[in-house]
């Protein structure tokens, strides 16, 4: 009866008459296992948690062979069926002789140490089972999942490889595979681990979830977004799957459509804490801020350990967007979230690098090693920074390459992906890799990875470029700016020291690429009016920055607006903004609006705009330089705070600072004054694009010199033990 196809359960009814108390033991995963329900395994994994799966799993088997063998165990065999596992095994109790059922006990002794969280004793537990019986294919696939639990995915994969090959038709091993394989960002192979799971168990629902987010992740948009729709028709009121057509819809751009999915999802499950941080992005994205802190806030209260210090960087970075975020509120908010990250934290006391090196090993850290601004200012000053005195390594954090990359990766001595490593093994490998000064070049933006500083990887520790503000972190040790951005009445705004750079913290690489678009001739002298442009992220369109702008175009009844950014691709953003200027004065019919286009087209539709109007508090930084090398110039407003005093170093850094405003009255005068000698504006755009490439904004050889005489200067100081 034991061998029947019908499984230990059905054997346990014809011995025992036992279905009916099973049945109404109220465990919805023994009903799906056994067949008295149809209810998915999804269901079985969000009442009992993961491991508590695998722990009631095991013991279906040893149940049987107990009711079998031993009918005095009835009451205890029950017990274990309800996920009773707190019963210490008896210690007197002598080996079964036969060496399957000893391997089924061990295994299920696996799963009580595995339910109490003692990975490494149910691991052993596991590996006693499969020395009795190499044959035991679920002790193979829950020491796969114990490994895994531990991080020693390779190991892991082995085991749950030779679960399959001895029953193929676990569909857990191959789900655990697929999780592996997407950990390790190898999503082709996730996918197929996962449809492998999907098609031995057409109702896991946990796999199809997992499937959606592989397509996603691997780009396979079209395909993930049909498997979501498969996963409503099964069940449409999994949250899960209105989630991720969410994020789908946000990388299309379609900021109010994934709100209406994120808005789905909630009513189905109130406390999902990543919808809500999700939500807070799409309302970011939209300009609207303030409801996104908002957001923001319940999501970390709804469960902090879902959401992260993701959602810390996002509402640092949300709350950035606020004219009355002030450079104290902006501290503690740091200070806060350094205190969330050294909590997990062991920082190095010690390190491999070597003091006396010829040459110092400087790692950068980045998911922005691609055409994305940060690889804009990086590219050309990498390009010169090839110093016998100076050695780089990359730890990119995203798989994401591209022709930049390509560019630029040959500057590096090494090139360590750091993007399936946690936090821990992300710092032990830089510890071992003696990397003597580590730069962040991130931030709080996305993908970075701040938390890996916390634990301190290398002696010096260093933020630079990617970001406008402190980190918060303790063990990062100096931010690099300059004098403009960070007056030296401003140090105590952040948590590291300032390190100043001579001329600017930044250095633009010239689109070289696109060198045939030449800077236009000024539209007003043909259009007898001023086209003023902005190609800022929408966010960065506050009411205090359109107020201002309406008052600029009440003054100049002629002027024409030109705003370009990838959000208008969403109709609904479109009205929405096209609203937001009639109530601030500056009518539809004097605003053309556009979505996003290639870099090429960007750059050349400035032809079309006579002067960059600035975003304040959060000013443009790549926009403001690839405007210059246009020939058109920007007006911006400076405010006290190294962010918002971006705009004036980049100006000031190029010559032009008479381009800087100081107060709001200011910054409208001096737009309004424009009309008023068209001739200077043009003179100035004839000659703009030769003036900044001579300025240090844009020469890399005095940039990278400056840098490498910092960090070497750094490294002394450090030696010295100042």
């Amino acid at each position: 009866l034991y061998q029947s196809p019908a499984g230990p359960i059905a054997v346990i009814d014809v011995i025992y008459g036992l279905r009916t108390e099973i049945a109404s033991s109220g465990n919805d995963f023994f009903a799906h296992k056994t067949g008295f329900t149809r209810k998915s395994l999804a269901a079985a994994l969000r009442l009992a948690g993961f491991q508590f799966v695998f722990s009631r799993t095991g013991n279906l088997e040893v149940t049987a062979v107990a009711f079998k063998n031993q009918p005095g165990a009835r009451d205890a065999s029950l017990l274990n069926l309800a996920g009773d596992f707190t019963a210490e095994p008896d210690p007197t109790r002598r080996p079964n002789a036969d060496p399957a059922i000893e391997s089924a006990n061990l295994k299920s002794r696996g799963n009580e140490l595995l339910s109490k969280g003692k990975l490494d004793e149910a691991a052993d537990c596991y590996r006693q089972a499969i020395s009795l019986n190499p044959r035991h294919a679920e002790a193979h696939l829950n020491l796969g999942f114990v490994l895994r639990e531990q991080g020693l995915h390779d190991d892991a994969a082995r085991s749950l490889r030779q679960a399959i090959q001895i029953n193929p038709e676990l569909e857990d091993a191959f789900y655990i595979l697929g999780a592996i394989a997407e950990e390790q960002g190898n999503f082709q192979a996730a996918i197929e681990y996962l449809s492998k799971a999907i098609e031995l168990n057409p109702t896991f629902e946990v796999a199809r979830r997992d499937l959606c987010r592989a397509l996603y992740r691997g780009g396979q948009y079209e395909s993930a977004e049909k498997t979501i729709e498969k996963g409503m028709s099964l069940n449409p009121n999994n949250a899960d799957f209105h989630y991720y057509l969410g994020n789908l819809r946000m990388h299309e751009k379609q900021f109010e459509r994934a709100i209406a999915c994120y808005e789905k999802a909630l009513a189905l499950r109130p406390d999902y804490a990543e919808v809500h941080s999700n939500i807070g992005k799409a309302l970011m994205e939209l300009g609207r801020y303030e409801e996104s802190i908002s957001w923001y806030r319940k999501a970390l209260a709804l469960d902090p350990d879902a959401v992260g210090v993701e959602a810390v960087d996002c509402l640092m970075f949300a709350r950035s967007y606020q004219n009355d975020f002030t450079p104290d509120l902006y501290l503690t908010e740091a200070r806060r979230y350094g205190e969330m990250v050294m909590a997990k934290a062991r920082p190095y006391q010690d390190w491999t690098a070597d003091p006396a090196a010829q040459a110092l090993r400087v790692g950068m850290v980045s998911a922005d090693f691609l055409s994305h601004p940060v690889g804009y200012f990086l590219e050309s000053v990498l390009a010169h920074l090839k110093s016998p005195r100076l050695e780089l390594v990359a730890y990119p954090t995203v798989a994401e390459e591209d022709d930049l990359t390509a560019r630029i990766r040959p500057c590096f001595s090494a090139w360590h992906p750091i993007d399936n490593l946690g936090d821990e093994a992300a710092a032990r490998r830089i510890h071992d890799d003696g990397i003597h000064i580590l730069i962040d070049l991130s931030g709080h933006t996305s993908h970075n990875r701040l938390p890996v500083f916390a634990w301190k990887p290398a002696p010096l520790q260093v933020t630079w470029l990617g970001y406008f503000a402190s980190t918060g972190v303790p063990g990062m040790d100096y931010l690099l700016a300059d004098r403009t951005s960070v007056p030296e009445s401003d140090q105590a705004h952040f948590t590291e020291k300032i390190w100043y750079l001579p001329d600017t913290r930044l250095c633009f690489t010239p689109p070289t690429a696109v060198d045939k678009l030449k800077p236009a001739m000024l539209p007003a002298r043909r259009n007898g009016y001023l086209t003023f442009g902005c190609f800022q992220n929408l966010s960065k369109l506050n009411d205090g920055v359109l107020a201002v702008w309406g008052r600029i175009f009440k003054a100049l009844p002629q002027a024409r607006l030109k705003l370009q950014c990838k959000q208008m691709d969403d109709p609904a953003a479109r009205e929405a903004l096209l609203q937001r200027f009639s109530r601030a004065g500056i009518a539809s019919e004097r605003v053309k609006i556009s979505g996003p286009v290639f870099r090429e087209a960007y750059l050349a539709a400035h032809a079309e705009i006579d002067a960059i109007l600035d975003t304040f508090p959060y000013p443009g930084g790549t926009t403001t330089c690839e405007a210059l090398w246009m020939g058109v110039p920007t007006l911006t407003l400076a405010g006290n705070t190294l962010l918002s005093r971006q705009g004036a170093s980049l100006l000031a850094c190029a010559g032009l600072e008479d381009w800087v405003a100081h107060d709001e009255a200011e910054y409208i005068a001096k737009a309004v004054a424009l009309a008023g000698d068209i001739d200077r504006l043009a003179q100035l755009r004839a000659g703009l694009r030769e003036k900044v490439l001579a300025s240090p904004l844009f020469d890399a050889p005095r940039f990278a010199a400056n840098l490498e005489k910092a960090l070497l200067e750094m490294w002394r100081l450090h030696a010295g033990g100042k």
